[in-house]
């Protein structure tokens, strides 16, 4: 068990290394510069970062619902929050009060999870009339099923479950099967089970927590360097890291992707910024991956494929994309999913809901124009200034890079990527600075 750990913490930190080796070597920037520029960021102390808007840190209950989690999320248009143990009001050690932090990430995993294990259920309609009672399956139902991963621990109900199992559906009927396989299972009925009864509007971010844990509560102390902060959110790929003052429990405040890349467009004019951001990206070894490495959605599948193409490669966002020349039209984020759960009356017919019938739909019940807003895009000459424009003005976590007129998508450049173009990793800064804060990351 320990060396199966110890393998799991070494892969993750290897595929760290090798990003983070990969945008290093692609960069065509002075080695002065950057040990210049990473020795200024080690010297900028956490504590003057600006601090949330409004000041205050949104934090979510354990025991609110999921669907009250999704509506706090898309109320104050946050990507994550921190998740506060109400039971542990007393206690002056954040590690008591603060249980992680809840993403849509784990959100669609979980609805995702949900969903293929209903469908499984809901395809066996003679399960009751076989006369065995569902209540009487339980866990063991679960266990034949194969649905002993975290959707059976985070509420999926288990009458669904145990229909499937006493009408003898076998596991390999749909469980492991893609998205398109469950939705077309469900049909109509996925909203019934997933959003109108159960688990979505009883099932706590306390239980998904315990399952879905995608992003490692990692906080900093206020001392602590922008450099060992902006290697979190780029190197070791955490999007968000809380901010707690030693001895005071509660989270002061809370530095993003989002918010680092917008501090980074307020510091055009300075030369330190000027002399990278005036660049083009190619110059940056931007895109930091190959054309045959991105991964989109056409506009003709089903929008649960795109969103369990998301959570199987980690990623938050797809390019969509018409004909083999992968044209690009728009571009679906993980955080849309918010659309299906919170209003599902917008879409008649979930079965063959298409991933472009899916942006029409939440652009014209935005009150929007009623076409598809275009992704954002760039092209190979464009600048690092120009992209962190787009991205801060826009209020997104990707842009898309495309050839010539075609517009065909030959890369994708995240906020991860563009903090990597102004740092590096000193020689034993990770031992150093890392130690503590990685060790939770890894044992999350």
């Amino acid at each position: 068990m320990e060396q199966g750990q110890e393998s799991k913490e070494s892969s993750k930190l290897a595929s760290y290394d090798a990003y983070f080796e990969r945008a290093q070597s692609r960069k065509k920037l002075p080695r002065s510069l950057q040990e210049t520029l990473t020795e200024a960021f080690a010297r900028i102390p956490v504590s003057s970062f600006p601090d949330v808007p409004g000041g205050k840190v949104i934090e979510i209950l354990a025991d609110t619902s999921v669907a009250d989690t999704v509506k706090i999320l898309s109320e104050y248009n946050i990507f994550s929050a921190p998740v506060k143990n109400p039971e542990a009001k007393t206690s002056s050690d954040w590690k008591d009060r603060y249980l992680g932090i809840i993403d849509y990430n784990a959100i669609i995993q979980w609805v995702l999870d949900s969903a293929e294990i209903a469908a499984v259920a809901l395809s066996a309609s003679s399960a009751m009339a076989a006369g065995v009672g569902a209540g009487a399956v339980g866990a063991v139902g679960a266990l034949a099923l194969g649905a002993t991963g975290p959707a059976a621990v985070a509420g999926l109900t288990v009458a669904a479950v145990g229909a499937a199992v006493a009408g003898g559906v076998a596991a390999e009927k749909g469980i492991g099967k893609d998205a398109p396989t469950a939705a077309d299972n469900l049909g109509d009925d996925f909203y019934k089970v997933l959003v109108q009864d159960e688990p979505f509007r009883s099932t706590t971010v306390r239980s998904i927590l315990k399952s879905y844990r995608w992003a490692p509560f990692v906080p900093v102390a206020p001392d602590s360097s922008m450099l060992s902060v902006l290697l979190l959110l780029s190197k070791y790929r955490l999007r968000n890291v809380p901010l707690i003052q030693p001895g005071e429990p509660d989270v002061k405040n809370f530095i993003t992707q989002s918010a680092v890349v917008q501090g980074l467009e307020g510091c055009k004019g300075r030369d330190w910024f000027d002399c990278i951001a005036t660049l083009p990206i190619s110059d940056l070894g931007l895109p930091f991956m190959s054309p045959e490495e991105v991964i989109s959605i056409q506009r003709d599948e089903l929008i649960l494929e795109a969103f369990k193409r998301m959570r199987d490669n980690k990623i938050g966002g797809l390019p969509v994309v018409d004909g083999p020349k992968k044209k690009i039209v728009g571009n679906v984020s993980i955080r849309d999913i918010r659309f299906l759960l919170l209003e599902p009356e917008l879409f008649s017919n979930f079965r063959t809901l298409t991933v472009w019938m899916f942006m029409n739909t939440i652009v014209t019940a935005a009150q929007e124009t009623k076409k598809v807003v275009p992704a954002i895009t760039c092209k190979l000459e464009s600048t690092l200034a120009s992209v962190i424009q787009s991205l801060a003005s826009n209020s997104v976590h990707r842009i898309c890079v495309v050839a010539c007129e075609e517009d065909e998508v030959i890369g994708v450049i995240t906020l991860r990527d563009v903090i990597s173009c102004f740092i590096h990793e000193p020689p034993e800064h990770f031992d150093s600075f890392f130690g503590f804060a990685m060790k939770e990351l890894l044992n999350q």
